[in-house]
């Protein structure tokens, strides 16, 4: 990844995993009452299905390509 910052979401995530992959990290978000808006397709007249989260969403990195023996 280059030194430029990034500038949306996928990028940003991309960087993130970039930089925690092969160190064990461990990222943990905690919700309470998130309401997400799921869109069917793209335009105005998609409809969405509404998600909520209560609870805790945690994302693990690890490398895959070494042995650990």
């Amino acid at each position: 990844m280059s030194n430029a910052q990034p500038n949306n979401w996928p990028d940003l995530l991309i960087g993130l995993y970039d930089n925690l992959t092969g160190r064990r990290a461990e990222i943990t978000y905690e919700f309470d009452n998130m309401h997400i808006k799921i869109p069917s397709g793209t335009g105005p007249s998609a409809e969405h299905a509404e998600w909520v989260l209560h609870g805790t969403l945690k994302i693990r990195t690890r490398d895959t390509g070494t042995s650990p023996n």
